[in-house]
């Protein structure tokens, strides 16, 4: 199996945990983890080493049969470009656990009504505990926002305003009645705009959608993780997340 990279959890000057520590090999837990992505149809993100990115859900787990089946459209080319890989590794969220693992013998299937990916059973997973990172809502006048193009709007871009954010994630406000986004969704060349001198070029990755308020003033919060940051992006995060707290604590003396 393809060892996955995980985001340290480590602080400054200790080591990061072994990877080692987050396999599941138990046929009763990696069922466990398995059920619940297919229960909650819960988003999950196939991938590719060559960059091929196709969102689905888990429509059956059969270790008896030893298959996972996951919903395909055979119309996507993301789904046909994955059919010729021998590579695909399988990204899910459950709350706060990050579970991952690889994809062996992954074949389109054509049923009377509807297409699928067949898989062998997966033998072992990646289970990993997501840290609760401190986030931070815009002090002051600035008004931090987030641009971006979406794939199903040609030539045009969204500006949304940011409702908070912390060194993985960001949650942003949608006003118009768009129907653009669902979870599991990669938004790639996202550019936030902290403030005058903190701008951060992003991949965005959609993991809850809710409504707010009530009409007139209803909107849409879309919470997004931060995707593979930079370390420069991330070094100007943190310094911006750190004088934000600092202003923070002066407003409430």
């Amino acid at each position: 199996m393809t060892t996955p990279t995980f985001p340290s959890t480590a602080g400054a000057g200790e080591p990061a945990a072994d990877v080692s520590e987050h396999r599941v090999r138990a046929l009763v837990e990696i069922r466990a983890l398995l059920k619940q992505f297919v229960e909650g149809d819960v988003p999950l993100s196939l991938t590719t080493p060559d960059g091929v990115n196709y969102t689905t859900s888990l429509w059956a787990e059969d270790p008896q049969r030893g298959v996972l089946v996951f919903a395909a459209d055979p119309r996507d080319e993301a789904v046909q470009r994955m059919a010729e890989s021998h590579e695909v590794m399988a990204t899910g969220y459950l709350d706060s656990v990050k579970v991952q693992f690889d994809l062996h013998d992954l074949v389109l299937v054509h049923g009377r009504s509807a297409s699928a990916f067949n898989a062998q059973y997966p033998r072992e997973v990646y289970r990993f505990q997501r840290r609760h990172a401190f986030r931070v809502r815009p002090a002051g006048r600035a008004q931090p926002h987030a641009v971006l193009s979406h794939p199903d709007l040609a030539r045009r871009q969204i500006d949304l305003r940011i409702i908070d954010i912390s060194n993985t994630g960001v949650a942003l406000m949608l006003n118009e009645e768009l129907d653009l986004f669902r979870c599991g969704q990669m938004l790639p060349e996202v550019v936030i705009e902290l403030d005058a001198s903190t701008w951060l070029h992003v991949t965005l990755r959609v993991m809850h959608i809710s409504e707010v308020g009530l009409s007139p003033t209803q909107y849409r919060r879309i919470g997004c993780e931060l995707v593979d940051l930079a370390t420069g992006a991330q070094r100007d995060l943190q310094r911006y997340l750190d004088h934000t707290q600092k202003r923070h604590r002066l407003l409430t003396l």
